[in-house]
């Protein structure tokens, strides 16, 4: 079992250190970021619990050959998912390999559980209605009794918090666990599992399918664009032209989804692929200026204002890749 504890004050750094997930975060709203995740793996489960002080959205794919869940012990604002609503009376639900979007409001804490998909079926068919548990896991945003929902997520705090205390026999080979270790992996594994599908199993758990909102459409579709082609973002009219939707429609749109306005949103979004790039190479491969051009900005001094009001500091303070030297 390896467990791992840090904090954070850059929200891309936070998301490399997920094991397993391809994914990237930018922060929209401005000022300081302060993170902490703690995770833990074993040889079919990993889970982590993630605070994030700051509105941040997540972009990227769930792990292959896994189950996938989470849930939000604190969200303090509505959440979306896959273009649904969410809350801390939720669970979040994402198949393995699926592409996701996943907005996440100011002080958002979180619990994510991630399963080897055979282990989990392993669990599910011996369940009594296994079926109906498969039903449910159609949608991303699963609604459950509060109560039974409050009560099952301290039992899963409880046991991660524990397995958090427990630390592995010393070095070994990593295909030679212990058969301490593996008695504690599968031992950890069944519980969790079992107080999930426990969970699944109540009979008012609701199997209606919330479909996506218009809303969260377009605020997906004008990011996933932007990833794209960053130096060229249509302007909020030619974007109601291509949709089709009025003004008003967009900026209400991204103040549902985002509590922001599409110019922001999207400025945030072009800032984080800079500093994404600006921590990932060094000063020899890329200069601030060609960086800052890819993603759409040509004013040097506007843009150090802007990528300073979001992250607090200026670009020539974000630090960049150290060069690895070359022993001869």
């Amino acid at each position: 079992m390896l467990q791992s504890i840090h904090r954070f004050q850059d929200v891309h750094v936070h998301a490399a250190a997920i094991g397993a997930w391809k994914q990237t975060y930018a922060q929209i709203s401005a000022g300081k970021l302060e993170s902490s995740l703690m995770q833990l793996s074993t040889r079919r489960c990993h889970a982590f619990r993630e605070r994030i002080n700051k509105r941040v959205v997540q972009h990227g794919e769930a792990p292959r050959d896994q189950i996938c869940f989470a849930f939000p012990i604190a969200a303090p604002g509505a959440a979306h998912v896959q273009g649904r609503e969410a809350d801390d009376k939720s669970i979040l639900f994402l198949q393995g390999g699926e592409e996701f979007m996943f907005h996440m409001p100011m002080d958002t804490d979180l619990l994510s559980l991630t399963f080897d998909r055979d282990l989990f079926e392993e669990h599910l068919h011996q369940m009594p209605d296994p079926d109906r548990i498969a039903a449910l896991l159609k949608q991303p945003v699963i609604k459950v009794p509060p109560k039974g929902l409050r009560a099952c997520r301290e039992r899963l705090l409880t046991l991660f918090s524990h397995a958090m205390l427990q630390f592995d026999d010393g070095p070994r080979q990593a295909d030679m666990p212990s058969v301490q270790t593996l008695q504690r992996e599968q031992a950890l594994e069944s519980s969790l599992l079992g107080e999930l599908l426990g969970l699944l199993c109540a009979p008012d758990c609701d199997p209606v399918r919330q479909m996506s909102t218009t809303r969260s459409y377009i605020v997906e579709k004008l990011h996933r664009q932007t990833i794209v082609d960053a130096a060229n973002v249509p302007s909020i009219f030619e974007v109601c032209q291509r949709l089709q939707v009025s003004r008003r429609t967009v900026q209400n749109s991204f103040q549902t989804v985002a509590e922001t306005t599409p110019l922001n949103y999207l400025r945030c979004v072009r800032l984080n692929g800079v500093r994404r790039e600006l921590l990932s190479t060094t000063h020899q491969e890329a200069s601030i200026g060609d960086i800052a051009s890819r993603w759409g900005f040509f004013h040097l001094s506007h843009f150090a204002e802007d990528y300073q009001a979001l992250f607090g500091e200026l670009p020539s303070q974000t630090a960049r890749r150290v060069p690895q030297k070359i022993f001869q």
